[in-house]
Protein backbone atom coordinates (compact mmCIF):
# COMPACT_ATOMS: atom_id res chain seq x y z
CA UNK A 1 0.00 0.00 0.00
CA UNK A 2 1.41 3.37 -0.97
CA UNK A 3 1.17 6.43 1.20
CA UNK A 4 -1.34 7.97 -1.23
CA UNK A 5 -3.81 5.15 -0.58
CA UNK A 6 -3.61 5.62 3.18
CA UNK A 7 -6.35 8.24 3.32
CA UNK A 8 -7.90 7.09 6.61
CA UNK A 9 -5.41 6.57 9.43
CA UNK A 10 -6.34 5.64 12.99
CA UNK A 11 -3.82 6.10 15.81
CA UNK A 12 -4.44 4.96 19.36
CA UNK A 13 -2.40 6.58 22.11
CA UNK A 14 -2.17 9.72 20.00
CA UNK A 15 -1.34 11.87 23.02
CA UNK A 16 1.85 9.93 23.75
CA UNK A 17 5.23 11.04 22.47
CA UNK A 18 5.37 8.62 19.53
CA UNK A 19 1.62 8.83 18.89
CA UNK A 20 1.54 12.61 18.62
CA UNK A 21 4.68 12.64 16.47
CA UNK A 22 3.08 10.09 14.13
CA UNK A 23 -0.09 12.17 13.91
CA UNK A 24 1.93 15.17 12.80
CA UNK A 25 4.05 13.06 10.43
CA UNK A 26 0.97 11.75 8.63
CA UNK A 27 -1.03 14.97 8.65
CA UNK A 28 -1.53 16.46 5.20
CA UNK A 29 -4.41 17.46 2.91
CA UNK A 30 -6.44 14.47 1.78
CA UNK A 31 -5.80 12.46 4.93
CA UNK A 32 -8.43 11.67 7.50
CA UNK A 33 -6.83 11.18 10.90
CA UNK A 34 -8.78 9.51 13.70
CA UNK A 35 -6.84 10.11 16.90
CA UNK A 36 -7.53 8.37 20.18
CA UNK A 37 -6.28 9.54 23.57
CA UNK A 38 -7.45 9.68 27.16
CA UNK A 39 -6.10 13.16 27.97
CA UNK A 40 -8.64 15.35 26.19
CA UNK A 41 -6.63 18.56 26.55
CA UNK A 42 -3.51 17.02 25.03
CA UNK A 43 -5.61 15.28 22.39
CA UNK A 44 -7.12 18.61 21.33
CA UNK A 45 -3.62 20.10 21.00
CA UNK A 46 -2.42 17.22 18.81
CA UNK A 47 -5.57 17.43 16.70
CA UNK A 48 -5.07 21.15 16.23
CA UNK A 49 -1.48 20.67 15.05
CA UNK A 50 -2.55 17.97 12.60
CA UNK A 51 -5.46 20.04 11.28
CA UNK A 52 -3.13 23.00 10.74
CA UNK A 53 -1.17 20.77 8.35
CA UNK A 54 -4.29 20.14 6.29
CA UNK A 55 -5.58 16.84 7.67
CA UNK A 56 -9.21 16.15 8.44
CA UNK A 57 -9.11 15.21 12.12
CA UNK A 58 -11.53 13.32 14.32
CA UNK A 59 -10.83 12.54 17.98
CA UNK A 60 -11.91 9.69 20.24
CA UNK A 61 -11.48 9.64 24.00
CA UNK A 62 -12.57 6.59 25.94
CA UNK A 63 -10.97 3.93 28.10
CA UNK A 64 -9.45 1.25 25.85
CA UNK A 65 -10.36 -1.28 28.53
CA UNK A 66 -13.96 -0.70 27.45
CA UNK A 67 -13.66 -3.30 24.73
CA UNK A 68 -17.26 -2.95 23.58
CA UNK A 69 -16.78 0.76 22.85
CA UNK A 70 -13.47 0.03 21.13
CA UNK A 71 -15.10 -2.52 18.82
CA UNK A 72 -18.04 -0.24 18.08
CA UNK A 73 -15.94 2.85 17.34
CA UNK A 74 -13.60 1.03 14.99
CA UNK A 75 -16.36 -0.91 13.26
CA UNK A 76 -18.23 2.30 12.42
CA UNK A 77 -15.22 3.84 10.67
CA UNK A 78 -15.42 3.04 6.95
CA UNK A 79 -12.33 2.23 4.96
CA UNK A 80 -9.52 2.27 7.53
CA UNK A 81 -6.32 2.12 5.50
CA UNK A 82 -3.81 2.20 8.34
CA UNK A 83 -4.42 1.33 11.99
CA UNK A 84 -1.54 2.16 14.33
CA UNK A 85 -2.01 0.48 17.70
CA UNK A 86 0.26 2.66 19.78
CA UNK A 87 -1.51 2.99 23.15
CA UNK A 88 0.44 1.65 26.07
CA UNK A 89 1.10 2.06 29.78
CA UNK A 90 3.85 0.84 32.08
CA UNK A 91 4.43 -0.35 35.61
CA UNK A 92 7.52 -1.57 37.38
CA UNK A 93 8.79 -3.40 40.41
CA UNK A 94 9.40 -1.33 43.54
CA UNK A 95 12.75 0.18 44.60
CA UNK A 96 13.25 -2.64 47.09
CA UNK A 97 12.10 -5.37 44.73
CA UNK A 98 8.40 -5.14 45.58
CA UNK A 99 6.04 -6.84 43.12
CA UNK A 100 4.21 -4.73 40.57
CA UNK A 101 0.76 -3.77 41.94
CA UNK A 102 -1.65 -6.35 40.56
CA UNK A 103 -4.32 -3.82 39.58
CA UNK A 104 -1.70 -2.03 37.49
CA UNK A 105 -0.63 -5.30 35.88
CA UNK A 106 -4.22 -6.09 34.89
CA UNK A 107 -4.72 -2.61 33.44
CA UNK A 108 -1.43 -2.84 31.56
CA UNK A 109 -2.31 -6.16 29.94
CA UNK A 110 -5.74 -4.85 28.97
CA UNK A 111 -4.37 -1.71 27.35
CA UNK A 112 -1.08 -2.92 25.89
CA UNK A 113 -2.13 -6.32 24.61
CA UNK A 114 -5.82 -7.16 24.81
CA UNK A 115 -7.09 -3.86 23.38
CA UNK A 116 -4.81 -4.35 20.36
CA UNK A 117 -6.28 -7.81 19.79
CA UNK A 118 -9.81 -6.46 20.13
CA UNK A 119 -8.99 -3.72 17.61
CA UNK A 120 -7.65 -6.22 15.08
CA UNK A 121 -10.83 -8.29 15.31
CA UNK A 122 -12.90 -5.12 14.89
CA UNK A 123 -11.21 -3.95 11.67
CA UNK A 124 -10.45 -7.33 10.11
CA UNK A 125 -13.84 -7.99 8.42
CA UNK A 126 -13.89 -4.67 6.55
CA UNK A 127 -10.23 -4.87 5.56
CA UNK A 128 -10.68 -8.41 4.25
CA UNK A 129 -13.79 -7.40 2.32
CA UNK A 130 -11.86 -4.54 0.68
CA UNK A 131 -8.81 -6.70 0.06
CA UNK A 132 -6.43 -4.19 1.60
CA UNK A 133 -5.43 -2.49 4.81
CA UNK A 134 -2.45 -2.16 7.12
CA UNK A 135 -2.11 -2.78 10.85
CA UNK A 136 0.90 -1.60 12.86
CA UNK A 137 1.50 -2.82 16.40
CA UNK A 138 3.87 -0.85 18.63
CA UNK A 139 5.87 -3.43 20.56
CA UNK A 140 9.30 -2.71 22.10
CA UNK A 141 12.87 -3.95 22.09
CA UNK A 142 11.99 -5.23 25.56
CA UNK A 143 10.09 -7.96 23.71
CA UNK A 144 13.38 -9.69 22.88
CA UNK A 145 14.37 -10.27 26.51
CA UNK A 146 12.32 -9.20 29.51
CA UNK A 147 13.78 -6.57 31.82
CA UNK A 148 13.74 -7.50 35.53
CA UNK A 149 12.37 -4.09 36.53
CA UNK A 150 9.41 -4.18 34.10
CA UNK A 151 8.25 -7.80 33.82
CA UNK A 152 4.59 -7.10 32.97
CA UNK A 153 5.48 -4.45 30.39
CA UNK A 154 8.04 -6.78 28.82
CA UNK A 155 5.47 -9.59 28.71
CA UNK A 156 2.87 -7.40 27.02
CA UNK A 157 5.32 -6.24 24.38
CA UNK A 158 6.57 -9.79 23.75
CA UNK A 159 2.93 -10.79 23.31
CA UNK A 160 2.38 -8.00 20.79
CA UNK A 161 5.50 -9.03 18.88
CA UNK A 162 4.41 -12.66 18.62
CA UNK A 163 0.82 -11.69 17.83
CA UNK A 164 1.86 -9.29 15.09
CA UNK A 165 4.23 -11.79 13.51
CA UNK A 166 1.46 -14.40 13.48
CA UNK A 167 -1.03 -11.90 12.06
CA UNK A 168 1.31 -11.04 9.20
CA UNK A 169 1.27 -14.65 8.03
CA UNK A 170 -2.45 -15.09 8.62
CA UNK A 171 -3.61 -11.89 6.90
CA UNK A 172 -1.14 -11.76 4.01
CA UNK A 173 -3.37 -13.77 1.61
CA UNK A 174 -6.18 -11.27 2.17
CA UNK A 175 -4.18 -8.20 1.18
CA UNK A 176 -3.75 -6.96 4.77
CA UNK A 177 -0.27 -5.87 5.77
CA UNK A 178 0.89 -6.22 9.36
CA UNK A 179 3.99 -4.62 10.84
CA UNK A 180 5.60 -4.96 14.26
CA UNK A 181 7.37 -1.84 15.52
CA UNK A 182 10.03 -2.31 18.20
CA UNK A 183 11.38 1.02 19.47
CA UNK A 184 14.14 1.40 21.98
CA UNK A 185 14.08 4.37 24.33
CA UNK A 186 12.12 7.35 23.00
CA UNK A 187 11.95 10.53 25.05
CA UNK A 188 8.61 10.72 26.85
CA UNK A 189 7.11 11.03 30.31
CA UNK A 190 6.62 7.25 30.43
CA UNK A 191 10.21 6.68 29.38
CA UNK A 192 11.44 9.09 32.06
CA UNK A 193 9.54 7.13 34.71
CA UNK A 194 10.99 3.78 33.70
CA UNK A 195 13.76 2.59 36.02
CA UNK A 196 17.22 1.81 34.70
CA UNK A 197 19.53 3.43 32.13
CA UNK A 198 18.20 4.64 28.78
CA UNK A 199 20.94 4.27 26.17
CA UNK A 200 20.60 5.61 22.62
CA UNK A 201 17.61 7.81 23.53
CA UNK A 202 15.73 9.08 20.44
CA UNK A 203 13.37 12.00 19.97
CA UNK A 204 9.74 11.15 19.14
CA UNK A 205 10.10 12.93 15.79
CA UNK A 206 13.04 10.75 14.78
CA UNK A 207 11.16 7.62 15.81
CA UNK A 208 8.05 8.69 13.88
CA UNK A 209 10.09 9.30 10.73
CA UNK A 210 11.65 5.82 10.87
CA UNK A 211 8.29 4.20 11.63
CA UNK A 212 6.54 5.97 8.76
CA UNK A 213 9.27 4.98 6.29
CA UNK A 214 9.20 1.38 7.53
CA UNK A 215 5.42 1.17 7.16
CA UNK A 216 5.57 2.56 3.65
CA UNK A 217 8.14 -0.12 2.80
CA UNK A 218 5.97 -2.74 4.55
CA UNK A 219 8.86 -3.97 6.66
CA UNK A 220 7.77 -6.90 8.81
CA UNK A 221 9.75 -5.63 11.78
CA UNK A 222 10.69 -1.98 12.32
CA UNK A 223 13.22 -1.97 15.17
CA UNK A 224 15.56 0.79 16.28
CA UNK A 225 18.07 2.15 17.14
CA UNK A 226 20.52 -0.28 15.56
CA UNK A 227 23.02 -0.69 18.45
CA UNK A 228 20.31 -1.37 21.01
CA UNK A 229 18.38 -3.53 18.57
CA UNK A 230 21.45 -5.69 18.00
CA UNK A 231 22.19 -5.88 21.72
CA UNK A 232 18.68 -6.90 22.73
CA UNK A 233 18.52 -9.44 19.91
CA UNK A 234 21.70 -11.02 21.27
CA UNK A 235 20.10 -11.18 24.72
CA UNK A 236 17.37 -13.32 23.18
CA UNK A 237 19.78 -15.80 21.60
CA UNK A 238 22.38 -16.02 24.36
CA UNK A 239 21.88 -18.51 27.21
CA UNK A 240 19.19 -17.04 29.46
CA UNK A 241 21.37 -17.17 32.57
CA UNK A 242 24.07 -15.12 30.86
CA UNK A 243 21.56 -12.60 29.52
CA UNK A 244 20.09 -12.17 33.00
CA UNK A 245 23.55 -11.38 34.38
CA UNK A 246 24.17 -8.90 31.55
CA UNK A 247 20.97 -6.92 32.12
CA UNK A 248 21.60 -6.78 35.86
CA UNK A 249 25.18 -5.65 35.22
CA UNK A 250 23.77 -2.89 32.99
CA UNK A 251 21.63 -1.62 35.87
CA UNK A 252 18.23 -3.21 35.16
CA UNK A 253 17.66 -4.80 38.52
CA UNK A 254 17.66 -4.36 42.28
CA UNK A 255 20.54 -5.12 44.58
Amino acid sequence: MTEELQSTIVITGATSAIGSALAVAYARPGVRLVLHGRNQEQLAEVAQRAAALGAQVETLSFDLRDFASLRDELARLPGIDLLILNAGINTSTGPNGEAEPWDQVEALLDVNLKSAMVAVHAVYPAMRARGRGQIALISSLAAYFGLPVTPAYSASKAGLKAYGEALRGWLLPYGIKVNVIMPGYVKSAMCDEMPGPKPFLWTPQRAASVIKAGLQANRARISFPFPLNLGTWFLAVLPAGLSTRIVRWMGYGHE
